[in-house]
């Protein structure tokens, strides 16, 4: 593929860089050579924002020197030397400065692009803790129409001043504002009024002391921000260098997305510290989209004061050309470095947290959501018994512990939960074992009931080879068999007064791996529709580390986690069991590809992602109890094959979705229930999805 696929600039990501720098408070002579070596610095790596930190020009701790003429002289010159030194970045530079505005001082966010002051906006909610009225003057007041007078600085004259937005136009969907120290705490967000107003990057150039409780408020108020405002917020603290005469200064710099942490820097640096992330601009783009609140919470916001437009890449005026830090500017400012790669990798399964301890309490919230949707079914229909076939697989394992805790709670014998093994022509010793362990260890009788007669039956009625001696295995074969499973099951729930208990995931819901109406695609409730198949596998793990079930039980888990997915439908003939994933892919993609997809990404996007996550098996986290063995990685050619198979199977597999058994949701939005999560048509055609993938498959191909 070529660079422009390589590039997250591409993909609807955005480079963004939260810089903290040595501090030479009241020598901006020093100041602006350490900023302008971070900003070339972050540029070469393909950033096109970088914050600094609150009054970095001259340094925050001044006290009284801010009123100084020649300190305030030095700043503007500060600033002319800053424009002229990264006049050939790709690059908004938000810095932090105290000007001469209008007859009176302000803590202002400065903005610079290709060697001009684009835009100024002051600190509005001034800190009494840190005595900030004594010096500055709030920005509320300003008119509109307020100009900065420094005409020896390019644009500066002509700069607006305020909470505006500028828009970065040849990087789709990126719109920043900024908000300056303390007016992140304030008791009025104006960070939420600049999202309201369609920013979606809020620059905060800060300086925070250090404090006990003070750096984990910070990022909670940032985070909460980010997720309230569906934006990205971008910090960067004051730290090494200020005065210590009354306090301590971190220089924490981090940066979040809608509620979720993607860098940070340690505090208390010695030198120069940058944080980088790439901001996903098309899922922001499409969580505002999707939260109808968003747009109603815009009734009532105060006009914006100015909204301009801007460009970082070179070209003619008004050119529609795509932004690309590596080929825009040609000279050292941005010569590659090789800095391609998403920051961070993004989450090879995307359904569950990145670090064990979130894992862990997924898994837990996960088991209980499941255990409340049970409970309160059978609570309403009068405590019925629990009717399911347990395979030994991970699935119906799942489902049996559910129950197990389901009658637990309501105080109900185990003997009201009735378990099947429904054997056909492939099931194996193993799998059909593990069944009967399972109930063993559970306390739960297991019955078992001999499908192949039954099947036989059906397949020489109809007047299949099969019945004739002939090793034909085909679909039919197959769904002979699921479906009787089901029937039985339903029948013994008719017949002894129960419900018949789902075991189908997300997962199999996605591709239509499930025998539609008389087969496993149906029952009276299920519990597992919510979850993808990986996180079953979590779920179970997590059973086993916290040994719910007793050690006969988790040694039984472990067991089953380790087999071969497989629907046992087609005779092996001695060999290795028949492999779900061999026919229609790993589960571990299709899912990542499912998320994705709800949130609305083109393929073309999801491969690259994909590619990101999936690549190089080295790269990026792991869950800490995931064998080393079941940690894979695929090339772009294998994600784009499988990309084409999942886009076929989710496209046709509609009519499977639109009549399925209630059951709990787990993770929000990304459900396939019709009563909500959901819905489109059953006869829509997937054509211009799996077009882009072949496609890209062909290019593959002719640059091989």
């Amino acid at each position: 593929m070529n660079m422009t696929f390589a590039s997250p600039y591409a993909h609807g990501f955005a480079r963004v860089a939260a810089i903290t720098i040595p501090s030479h408070p009241g020598q901006p002579d020093r100041n602006v050579p350490e900023i302008a070596a971070a900003a070339r610095k972050a540029a070469r790596q393909g950033a096109c924002v970088a914050v600094f930190p609150e009054m970095s020009i001259s340094g925050y701790t001044l006290d009284d020197l801010v009123f100084s003429e020649r300190l305030l002289a030095s700043v503007e010159k500060g600033i002319e030397l800053l424009a002229k030194a990264t006049s050939d970045c790709a690059e908004l530079i938000v810095v932090g400065a105290p000007l001469r505005i209008a007859g009176q001082i302000y803590d202002c966010a400065v903005f610079l692009a290709r060697g001009r002051v684009v835009a100024l906006t002051p600190k509005v909610f001034l800190s009494s803790e840190a005595y900030e009225k004594r010096y500055f003057t709030s920005g509320a007041h300003l008119p509109a129409d307020t100009r900065w007078e420094a005409p020896q600085i390019p644009g500066a004259s002509e700069a607006p001043i305020g909470n505006g937005i500028i828009h970065v136009e040849d990087v789709a969907g990126l719109t920043v504002g900024a908000e300056v120290g303390s007016d992140a705490v304030a008791a009025r967000s104006l960070a939420l009024s600049l999202a309201l107003q369609g920013a979606s990057l809020i620059a905060n150039p800060a300086a925070y002391p250090a404090t006990l409780e003070g750096g984990e408020q910070q990022q909670l108020l940032a985070g909460a921000t980010s997720r309230r405002g569906i934006c990205a917020y971008v910090s960067a603290g004051a730290g090494n260098g200020e005065s210590s005469s009354d306090a301590a200064w971190e220089g924490r710099t981090f940066i979040y997305q809608d509620g979720s942490k993607l860098a940070e820097t340690e505090p208390f640096p010695s030198e120069t510290q940058i944080a980088l992330a790439d901001i996903d601009l098309t899922t922001l783009a499409n969580r505002r989209r999707r939260e109808s609140s968003f747009a109603d919470a815009r009734a009532g916001q105060p006009e914006k004061p100015w909204e301009i437009k801007i460009r970082l890449g070179v070209g003619a005026a008004g050119a529609a050309i795509s932004f690309d830090p590596w080929a825009n500017v040609s000279n050292a400012a941005t010569l590659k470095d090789p800095q391609a790669a998403l920051f961070p990798v993004p989450a090879r399964f995307p359904f569950l947290p990145a670090d064990q301890e979130g894992i862990d309490r997924a898994c837990q919230q996960a088991f209980q959501i499941q255990i409340y949707g049970l409970q309160k079914r059978l609570q309403a229909v009068g405590n019925p018994k629990m009717v399911l076939g347990v395979s030994g697989g991970l699935d119906s394992t799942q489902a049996l512990l559910v129950c197990t805790q389901v009658a637990a709670r309501l105080g109900l014998d185990k003997s009201q939960i009735l378990a099947y093994t429904l054997p056909g022509f492939a099931t194996s010793a193993g799998t059909k074992s593990h069944a009967y362990q399972l109930c063993e260890s559970l306390g739960i009788k297991c019955e078992e009931i001999d499908i192949r007669p039954a099947a036989r039956q059906m397949l020489a009625d109809m007047g299949h080879p099969f019945a004739e001696g002939a090793a034909q295995y085909d679909v039919t074969f197959e769904n002979v068999q699921a479906g009787l499973r089901t029937d039985y099951l339903f029948r013994i729930a008719n017949h002894k007064g129960g419900l018949v208990i789902g075991t189908g995931d997300l997962s199999e819901a996605a591709l239509g791996w499930c025998t539609y109406g008389v087969g496993d695609h149906m029952s009276h409730y299920s519990v597992n529709p919510g979850i993808p198949k990986t996180m079953l596998q979590y779920m179970i793990r997590w059973v086993c580390r916290q040994n719910l079930f007793g050690e006969a039980c988790t040694t039984v888990l472990k067991d089953i986690l380790a087999q071969e997915i497989s629907p046992e439908l087609i005779p092996g003939g001695g060999e290795k069991l028949q492999s779900t994933q061999d026919t229609i892919g790993p589960y571990e993609l299709h899912e990542f590809f499912l998320y994705h997809l709800l949130l609305g990404r083109e393929p073309r996007d999801i491969a690259y992602l994909a590619y990101q996550a999936w690549a190089d098996k080295q790269k990026g986290r792991w869950p800490a109890d995931l064998p080393e063995a079941d940690r894979h990685q695929y090339d772009l050619e294998t994600i784009l094959r499988w990309l084409r198979e999942f886009l076929r199977r989710f496209f046709t597999s509609q009519f499977k979705r639109t009549c399925v058994p209630g059951g709990p949701g787990i993770t929000s939005g990304f459900g396939l229930s019709p009563r909500g999560d959901f819905r489109m048509p059953s006869d829509i055609s997937g054509r211009i999805w799996i077009k882009q993938v072949e496609e890209m498959l062909a290019e593959l191909a002719e640059n091989q």
